[in-house]
């Protein structure tokens, strides 16, 4: 054992495999969801405790590195002071509650991307602030990661996911106060350098499953969002037939009325009155073909956001070649490259080649997860819930080793920690995999860990 880790708001242990991976041994772990919980027992044998509110700190054991993906709550803005007093009453404040307690040397945090958005400057200063309190170095800037723009050499995959990182370590008793100067952000250009994202073609680098592995029933599209697709699919190629460009702006069938009769609306918004003008446009140049199109499929019987269209797959001859996002702003698509971030609702990424979504067993390689990780046969709703909250294991992994690097002048008094992590696998999905999850170091004081298995099923 090179070092020892807690995670909170553990979800299903994306933070797990990557300290994992790692060489780390997790000795403690929180999630309030029973059922994320129970996942997580299942592949980690450990059994979360549950409320983070609710903690008793003195049953948490000392450990070296503390991970989290903690929700974003809105910070108070009352007052004046900055500090622990203001973050009192959000779950950031508990966290530090933990800090507080046991000490760890390295403390990982991940949060949305917003969290450094114009909107919540305030609260992006609070934290760091807080942790400076606490006497950890952080740096002012944040650090930005997705997984569809790391090198698949190590371990990056087909999924836009942008998420901020804090990366604090705690200062030595000997360090001086410069060493609150601004670090930089820990480097993670080598994985990234050398890599384009529109490289990624999702049919290989997936991979994805063959038809025979998977319940077809389950995923394959129902009979009214296959017509919705069948009528927008013809769409595209009345228009490669007739040498017609597919507009980039949205598509509102809706309004689709010809350019004489056009009038803006003084009530919306610019750009929405420019994209209602260039429909109008659009449609009075294609008038008897578009007028055509929309009686043959019935499209003013669709609802009314499968009336919407968002091409964004440029010269792609149909829907067959492509993915497709069923969204409340209309049916989107796009190349199969990579696909959006994976979101705890259903917005499943569908294959245009299939017509089906991608299982539960595909979301969980996007994020990393090893294929014999298993969610237990639940409903398929809470697993891709589960797996669109879940920290990408490559992303963590990544920072945390770059954390390792640029602190290493802090870690001196932990030389196992930075052999193993800094000698560790270029790729932990690959390392996870050749696993079993036995191999991996666990301690689980409230349930036997299952029986070794796998070959689990992959449905």
């Amino acid at each position: 054992m090179s070092f020892t880790f807690a995670e909170l708001f553990a979800g299903i242990g994306g933070f797990h495999g990557a300290l994992s991976a790692a060489g780390g041994k997790c000795v403690f772990a929180s999630e309030i969801d029973k059922y994320a919980a129970e996942v997580y027992r299942r592949n980690w044998g450990i059994t979360p405790e549950g409320d983070i509110t609710k903690l008793d700190l003195d049953s948490i054991p000392l450990h070296d590195v503390l991970v989290g993906g903690f929700p974003c709550q809105p910070f108070s803005k009352s007052g004046k002071q900055l500090g622990m007093d203001e973050t009192r009453g959000t779950l950031f404040w508990n966290i530090t509650q933990v800090i507080k307690h046991c000490e760890p040397k390295i403390v990982l945090l991940e949060n949305v991307r917003n969290l450094v958005g114009p909107n919540h400057i305030h609260e992006w200063n609070v934290i760091l602030k807080t942790l400076r309190d606490l006497n950890y170095r952080v740096s002012n800037k944040p650090l930005i990661l997705s997984p569809h723009s790391i090198h698949p050499y190590f371990g990056g995959t087909p999924q836009v996911r942008e998420r901020v990182f804090i990366c604090a370590t705690r200062m030595n008793k000997t360090s001086k106060k410069e060493f609150y100067l601004e670090p930089g952000i820990p480097d993670v250009t080598s994985i990234t350098e050398e890599w384009d994202p529109s490289e990624w073609d999702l049919y290989k680098d997936l991979p994805i499953l063959n038809k025979k592995d998977i319940d077809q029933k389950a995923y394959t599209l129902g009979r009214k969002e296959v017509n919705w697709l069948n009528a927008w699919n013809d769409f595209v190629m009345l228009m490669r037939k007739n040498q017609i460009e597919i507009p980039g702006f949205p598509i509102w069938t809706d309004d689709w009325v010809h350019l004489n009769n056009f009038q803006e609306n003084p009530e919306f918004p610019e750009w929405k009155n420019s994209f209602l003008k260039k429909n109008s446009i659009f449609y009075t140049k294609n008038i008897k073909k578009l007028d055509s199109w929309r009686k043959k499929w019935k499209v003013s019987a669709f609802p009314a956001s499968r009336r919407k269209f968002e091409w964004q797959a440029q010269d792609s001859q149909s829907l067959k070649s492509c993915i497709i996002h069923f969204r409340p702003s209309g049916i989107r698509v796009k190349k199969p490259n990579y696909v959006p971030t994976l979101v705890a609702m259903n917005q499943t990424t569908i294959l245009g080649k299939e017509y089906r979504k991608l299982t539960p067993r595909e979301c969980a390689r996007l994020q990393g997860f090893p294929e014999w990780f298993d969610q237990n046969r639940q409903e398929e709703s809470m697993s891709y819930k589960q797996l669109g909250n879940a920290v990408n294991i490559s992303v963590a992994y990544h920072v945390f080793r770059a954390q390792i690097k640029r602190d290493i002048d802090l870690l001196i008094d932990y030389p196992k920690l930075i052999k193993t992590v800094l000698d560790g696998p270029n790729n932990p999905v690959k390392k996870l995999n050749e696993l079993d999850q036995l191999d991996i170091q666990l301690i689980d004081t409230k349930n036997s860990f299952r029986p070794k298995n796998k070959q689990l099923k992959i449905n």
